[in-house]
């Protein structure tokens, strides 16, 4: 039997005050809790690691001695990381250290070259080390010395640390994109904003974001347009169990014109465990999530199952397994979810991701996923027409999705790959590769 439009508002009203106050009633917890102890060490120096190719939870976990900053006007060391490609194919990282405050003109610069046949661990490995080397001399220029041999091998020393802050970081982001010819043009527009606060106890996170694109094609005296757009805003509040737990509360909005979503709240909550400590996360982990859903949506246009709006609850499941390690790295994710109401509507996907070096100079790389849907319940029951179908307009039934890629790589000649030399671009060198993808 259907419900009285009058009862839906009011239930949705219902379900969007308690999205405010869960999420509200957590961010007061987070803010009561400004005496999380924090990785800080004193009297240490204040390092800006500008680096785009580097793993940085990585080497915040192998370079703990010194403080790590986000912005580089509140360093005193500014790193500057930049690569180019070696002749033999492989890549030259420069570590430039800039002093700044009272370590001004204190400035260094130091190499690692990678191989062509290095895995990701060992190149992340190498630029530890020339890291290590390179703060060295500032280390031992501060009161933190006492605590430095060839390795650092006093316990971090965790202390409460004033931050006018209070530990929030706040961004926005913009861009445009644009291009044409004669009979077509296209543009985009993407905006976000957000506002996370990460301590050692908790990881608040909240976003809002934005997106529209037109496309337009002439047939001589024929146009077609077609336009997309979405947008929503989400909200969580993540709170650290131990090692190896964590549960966190979820709250969201959404609309999207493609997914036939006038408007959809929701809220959640969820658990996760993970078999590993989270403390080596960056090496390997083993994540399994359970968690459950309420949302309610209003569509655009009524959907295959005669539906204006509803209610729905869903849970779902997840195992998440990531390992890098010297012979390559392996990230596979196994995901499940279920509406409560209908057991038979669901959806199950794998994803993996594989690099493996079988061989010195030989290595094989593989991706893909694959979806069993039975879930697509926002589906409009009008269809859509020819040109909705090919300017991808709206959303299509299915019942699978996937995608694939194969590749193996290998390379051979000079094992020496320490020249550089930029003149006419990167290419050229010593060594000779072979790579095959599909």
């Amino acid at each position: 039997m259907k419900r009285e439009p009058t009862k839906n508002r009011e239930r949705m009203k219902l379900n969007v005050y308690f999205l405010i106050l869960l999420l509200s009633t957590s961010l007061l917890l987070a803010q009561n809790n400004v005496s999380d102890s924090l990785d800080t060490r004193k009297d240490a120096p204040r390092i800006f690691l500008d680096c785009n190719s580097c793993d940085k939870d990585y080497i915040r976990t192998e370079a703990p001695f010194v403080n790590y900053v986000r912005d580089r006007q509140e360093a005193q060391v500014h790193v500057m990381v930049t690569r180019q490609r070696t002749g033999s194919g492989g890549r030259e990282y420069t570590f430039t250290f800039i002093g700044r405050e009272n370590f001004t003109g204190l400035d260094d610069t130091l190499h690692f070259v990678s191989g062509k046949t290095n895995t990701e661990d060992e190149i992340r490995k190498g630029k530890v080390k020339i890291l290590k080397l390179g703060l060295a001399r500032y280390v031992a220029r501060t009161p933190a010395v006492k605590d430095i041999a060839l390795t650092y091998k006093a316990a971090i020393k965790k202390a409460e640390v004033k931050d006018k802050w209070d530990y929030w970081v706040f961004g926005v982001r913009g861009n445009t994109f644009a291009n044409g010819q004669q009979s077509s043009s296209s543009y985009s527009l993407y905006g976000s904003a957000y506002a996370n606060r990460v301590t050692p106890q908790w990881k608040i996170r909240f976003k809002i974001r934005g997106n529209f694109s037109e496309n337009r094609f002439e047939f001589g005296n024929t146009t077609i347009t077609s336009i997309t757009k979405s947008s929503g805003m989400n909200g969580s509040v993540i709170k650290s169990l131990g090692a190896h737990w964590s549960a966190g509360v979820f709250g969201g909005y959404y609309q999207s014109s493609y997914g036939n979503i006038a408007h959809t709240y929701n809220t959640s909550a969820a658990i996760e465990y993970n078999l590993f400590p989270y403390s080596e996360s960056t090496r390997k982990e083993l994540r399994i999530e359970y968690g459950i859903q309420e949302s309610y949506t209003d569509y655009d246009e009524e959907t295959i199952y005669f539906k204006k709006n509803e209610f729905l609850t869903r849970h779902h499941f997840s195992v998440t397994l990531a390992v890098t390690q010297p012979w390559g790295s392996i990230s596979t994710s196994f995901d499940a979810r279920q509406y409560l109401h209908d057991l038979s509507k669901n959806q199950v996907s794998l994803f993996t991701s594989f690099n493996w070096r079988l061989f010195s100079g030989f290595s094989l790389h593989l991706m893909g996923s694959i979806s069993r849907i039975h879930d697509q319940l926002a589906l409009a029951r009008s269809g859509a027409d020819q040109q909705e179908v090919l300017l991808r307009q709206k959303e299509l039934a299915t019942t699978y999705s996937y995608f694939t890629s194969f590749g193996i790589s290998y390379t051979f000649g000079s094992i020496y790959s320490n020249v550089v030399n930029s003149r006419f671009g990167s290419g050229g060198g010593g060594g000779y590769n072979i790579s095959i993808s599909y």
